[in-house]
């Protein structure tokens, strides 16, 4: 790391903030696939979400440009990666994203789909489950996308029912299918495609598809760290570790593959940036966005407290940690907003920012409002003050 260490104020944090992640107005995108990157991940475990945080970064996007990028140009694809969450990434990053997390959650996902058909005991084996598998991938060559419960229908093997954790008091049945599919999405032979219903449902389809070009782990952890840095920089190891699910020593290998830099903060500690980008940001015009539940620019951080008073945190936050929907001027989190089921945008700013924030906000409302039109959008983790305004 360099020995050279420049403070990089909380402010400048927040200019960051802005201008990287495209949610000031001047650097907006046009295309999923750059908001995506500007964050690394869209989180994708919410339907809407992906959708909603694209829409705060992109300049006049609709959802038909955004299903198109999704599902025709296939720039965009959803896969269950980081911190074993399902995100978003740009087709250009994915291949990085398999090799740097995705297959080693797949490895796991088949240990322990392997370990309960052996435990279930109706002679159910890697065999069985290599069979199930490739049946599915042949239902989906002929049949075209479908769906889970179409899949279940046209392969035999889907419909089986075993018994997990047998003789314990977390004893259930489950059917297989949704963990075969899951198992074939993770390891990237199967994607989703058009949901069934709208932009907000989570009833995808799937269709079979070629693996990711293979990628040394080393290298595609470098460039995920390095992507990270650029996109969340300033941060520490103990943000990236969190925000990938690695391993400790894993993130401290991925670091200094990339040879970040070592910069200052306000209150003295030390953060990493890229090489090379420990520089002065220019403070974009000022901002407002309403952004959704699990929004990367709120969850990209273990430590949040440079753009989100801890006293806020409690309305905001699920117990899990999962944040809802956010407020935001300038860098930081300002308040939270919810959807009425009339399908009235509402709002409540936690705390006093100024006339020019209400003003801003008000009108940025009023574009979430007809830009979601007759859809309702209620986020998966709901949170208190979510609860409270959409009431």
């Amino acid at each position: 790391m360099s020995s050279s260490r420049r403070r990089i104020t909380t402010a400048e944090r927040r200019h960051r903030l802005g201008v990287r992640h495209l949610l000031a107005p001047s650097v907006h995108g046009t295309a999923v696939a750059e908001a995506a990157d500007a964050v690394v991940a869209l989180h994708a475990t919410d339907a809407a979400t992906v959708y909603l945080s694209a829409r705060a970064r992109l300049a006049g996007t609709g959802v038909a440009a955004m299903e198109k990028d999704f599902y025709d140009e296939h720039s965009v694809v959803r896969m269950l990666s980081m911190r074993n969450t399902l995100f978003a990434v740009s087709a250009e990053l994915a291949p990085c994203v398999a090799s740097s997390t995705a297959l080693a959650i797949a490895a796991k996902e088949r240990r322990t789909l392997l370990k309960h058909l052996q435990e279930d005991g109706q002679g159910l084996d890697a065999a069985w489950l290599a069979g199930a598998e490739e049946s599915t991938l042949a239902a989906l060559d002929a049949g075209g996308p479908s769906t889970g419960s179409q899949l279940s229908a046209a392969v035999p093997a889907l419909s089986r029912k075993i018994t997990v954790g047998r003789g314990s008091k977390w004893e259930t049945t489950q059917g297989v299918a949704t963990r075969v599919i899951r198992l074939l999405a993770a390891d990237g032979r199967i994607r989703r495609d058009r949901p069934r219903g709208s932009w907000t449902s989570s009833q995808f389809r799937w269709t079979h598809c070629a693996p990711w070009p293979e990628v040394p782990e080393d290298r595609a952890r470098a460039e995920l760290a390095r992507r990270w840095l650029h996109a969340y920089g300033p941060a520490t190891e103990a943000d990236l570790t969190w925000w990938t699910g690695w391993t400790l020593t894993a993130t401290r290998k991925a670091l200094a593959a990339v040879g970040p830099e070592e910069v200052l903060l306000d209150d003295g500690a030390t953060a990493l940036v890229a090489p090379g980008d420990a520089g002065p940001v220019p403070e974009p015009e000022p901002w407002a966005a309403l952004l959704p539940g699990l929004d990367p620019s709120a969850m990209g951080w273990a430590d949040r407290s440079f753009h989100l008073d801890p006293a806020h945190r409690p309305a905001l936050f699920d117990r899990a940690g999962n944040v809802g929907p956010t407020v935001w001027w300038n860098g930081r989190i300002v308040g939270g907003w919810a959807q009425r089921p009339g399908g009235e945008i509402v709002w409540r700013l936690l705390g006093d920012a100024g006339a020019e924030a209400e003003k801003a906000v008000a009108a940025e409302a009023a574009r979430l409002a007809e830009w979601i039109g007759e859809a309702r959008v209620t986020p998966r983790f709901r949170t208190p003050l979510e609860r409270e305004l959409s009431t």
